[in-house]
């Protein structure tokens, strides 16, 4: 996918370890399949990645496929889920109408200018009754009010691509039906100050160029909080499903 902000065939190698690894991955299966009907059968996972939680979903019974567009994350994955992924663009999947149960998108809308092709694209593979599952608000859920966030306060920040309405409108846009939502930790998460001055001078923080003089004097402050290497508390994200107009809507 052309805007996303990483290289995510040179990120699939520490993509896990840097973003709490199998912690995280186990409270967002266990939320995701909360959010779905006792009655799903197949499940599309869109930006499946490392595929650490598309393996979760389908150790619980599911029938999954998991696409992602870079070979670097689907290499990772194929060991996880041999013969079950898919190299595709999100906003362009190569799968008939009404082929899915179920569509998951973890931590994906935000990285999206055009996110509302991916929702789309979702609701148009489901059948119908199915459920779409995705985060909202990516970003906020890291405002976890610490000191590292105070630091950052003055970074230039971009407007949210997964806003929670935004999504909403997107998905009733594309024919869905609001139907619940949920939360779950971001488990291993919390970020330290040393690995926050890190990230700042990497680029993580799409807005701050390396070595940019704004870039270099959040990094410095955030080496001077105390507690260096003490992880601040996880963040908490969100869920939201939608589903597919079914029979019992008729």
């Amino acid at each position: 996918m052309s805007n996303l902000v990483f290289d995510y065939n040179e990120e699939a190698e520490r993509y896990d370890a840097s973003r709490g690894g199998e912690p995280r991955a186990a409270e967002a299966a266990s939320a995701v399949l909360a959010l779905l009907l006792k009655s799903t059968r197949s499940l599309l996972d869109l930006a499946c990645g490392t595929g650490t939680v598309t393996r979760r979903l389908a150790a619980a019974g599911l029938e999954v496929t998991g696409v992602d567009a870079a070979n670097g994350m689907l290499s990772r994955a194929a060991a996880q889920l041999p013969g079950r992924l898919v190299r595709a663009d999100c906003r362009q999947l190569p799968f008939p109408d009404a082929s899915f149960d179920a569509a998951s998108a973890i931590w994906l809308l935000h990285l999206l200018d055009d996110a509302a092709l991916v929702v789309a694209e979702a609701a148009r593979v489901l059948r119908p009754g199915g459920v779409f599952v995705t985060t909202v608000d990516k970003a906020a859920a890291h405002d976890v009010r610490s000191d590292i966030d105070a630091v950052m306060a003055p970074r230039p920040r971009r407007a949210a691509r997964d806003e929670a309405a935004l999504v909403s409108r997107f998905a009733t846009d594309s024919g869905l039906i609001p139907a619940a939502r949920s939360t779950f930790r971001g488990r291993g998460q919390g970020r330290t100050p040393t690995q926050a001055a890190a990230d700042v001078r990497r680029g993580w923080y799409t807005l701050l160029r390396p070595g940019a003089p704004l870039t270099e004097q959040l990094a410095s402050r955030l080496e001077e909080l105390p507690h260096q290497h003490v992880p601040r508390p996880e963040p908490e994200f969100k869920l939201r499903s939608f589903r597919k107009p079914g029979p019992r809507d008729a």
